[in-house]
């Protein structure tokens, strides 16, 4: 290995924003903030939490709602 080409290697404080918790992993950072860390991830405690998308797809249905109804309600020209 070459001297003097690598980072400072540190003990990192992790703290995660979503449950409040802190742990200390290895890191070229000195601190780290995460939303969502092990304890507090759905895949690792097996509950589900809910996300912050609630009404998207009926926002979505209301503004194309109205691109599909008028076309489908407008009776088509006869031509003359």
């Amino acid at each position: 290995m070459k001297k003097e080409i690598h980072p400072q290697y540190h003990q990192a404080a992790v703290h995660c924003g979503g449950c409040g918790s802190s742990f200390v992993v290895g890191s070229t950072a000195t601190e780290i903030r995460t939303n969502v860390c092990s304890v507090c991830h759905p895949f690792y405690t097996g509950t589900q939490k809910l996300v912050d998308a609630e009404g998207r797809v009926d926002r979505f249905k209301k503004r194309y709602a109205k691109f599909s109804a008028p076309a489908a309600a407008a009776p088509v020209a006869a031509k003359a």
